[in-house]
């Protein structure tokens, strides 16, 4: 298994952070394994273009919410990384406080 887990949507709260937001913010190395993904489907073009972060942030953006990491932005980085056999891959991370009014979402086993 490449990610921790594959869910469908954003189970956090809106963060509101903007491409600007997001630059501000140092990447830092997590593990693939690590990572729970808020996509299920995967454009192939977006794959395979040597040129998919010209317009774009150079890393993926990542968001911790409730001991969880989310994959927000970056998928098609981070099964790249996959392919080419490597376990880490660098992102931004954004940390969301948890919230006793906000319901948790179903997780694995923790590692």
């Amino acid at each position: 298994m490449i990610f921790r887990r594959v869910a469908q949507g954003r189970p956090y709260p809106a963060h509101g952070l903007d491409q600007r937001d997001w630059a501000e913010i140092s990447p830092t190395q997590v593990r693939l394994a690590d990572l729970t993904t808020t996509k299920t489907q995967l454009d192939l073009e977006n794959l395979l273009d040597e040129d998919s972060t010209y317009f774009g942030d150079l890393f993926a953006h990542c968001v911790a919410w409730n001991g969880e990491l989310f994959l927000e932005d970056g998928l098609h980085r981070a099964v790249r990384a996959a392919l080419q056999q490597r376990a880490m891959l660098h992102a931004r991370i954004h940390t969301i406080a948890s919230s006793a009014s906000t319901p948790t979402p179903p997780t694995g086993s923790p590692r």
